[in-house]
């Protein structure tokens, strides 16, 4: 009997549900959700579009499937990462993590990154990178408290870290010339070396060094 005239072997649901989020992923990830379509999907996984529908009730269905399991995932490497004993590991670890996640599931990072749906607002990766922020928030206000700074700043400095190692991954996931590694390295030195030596009460910037001058027009 030849291959293609031996009888398909049939999927169970279970399989058949994990297979199509899969490829979902990659479609939304190539595509984005508006220029993503069911029939893609369904034409990938070789399955009528009705099966698709019976799984996930369409495609804003499956989206938020993949959009959710991607949440997980990530968040699932944050926590452990924050479980860290020291202030200096956790950064390093949050920092790796995230690489990690950009290297190991692209797709799922450029989904997130892209936006979430009309119908589906609540995720993304600026919400996931909230539920971070409040994490180092909270290590962050011990960590000032210790020091003897104002722990009211911690929310501050938290979004200033977090901010970092999000864009820093972004800038990797097209430019993979340094290995994570090297980039989380030089992450958490500059992360943790400015964090010791923080000052106090550092100097404002006067608006007017940065800002227009009397004989300046804004573009």
């Amino acid at each position: 009997m030849t291959d293609e005239s031996r009888p398909r072997r049939r999927m169970t649901a279970a399989a058949r549900r994990s297979q199509l989020i899969d490829i979902a992923r990659a479609v939304f990830a190539e595509r984005g959700y508006d220029a993503a379509t069911i029939e893609e999907i369904a034409a990938r996984a070789e399955v009528s579009k009705p099966v698709v529908y019976e799984h996930f009730g369409g495609k804003e269905g499956i989206y938020a499937v993949v959009v959710d399991r991607e949440m997980e995932m990530l968040l699932d490497l944050f926590s452990r990462a924050m479980l860290e004993n020291r202030s200096k590991s956790r950064v390093e670890q949050i920092a790796l993590s995230l690489l990690t996640y950009v290297e190991e599931r692209a797709d799922g990072f450029r989904i997130l990154t892209r936006g979430s749906s009309a119908q589906h607002p609540e995720g993304g990766y600026s919400t996931l990178l909230n539920d971070l922020v409040g994490q180092v928030e909270v290590n962050l206000e011990g960590e000032f408290d210790r020091r003897g700074f104002d722990p009211t700043l911690a929310p501050l400095y938290a979004q200033a870290l977090v901010g970092m190692v999000a864009m820093t991954a972004q800038w990797w996931l097209e430019s993979r010339s340094l290995s994570k590694e090297f980039v989380a390295a030089h992450v958490v030195n500059l992360c943790w070396y400015g964090l010791t030596g923080l000052k106090d009460n550092p100097v404002a910037i006067e608006p007017s060094s940065i800002g227009l001058t009397d004989g300046d027009t804004a573009p």
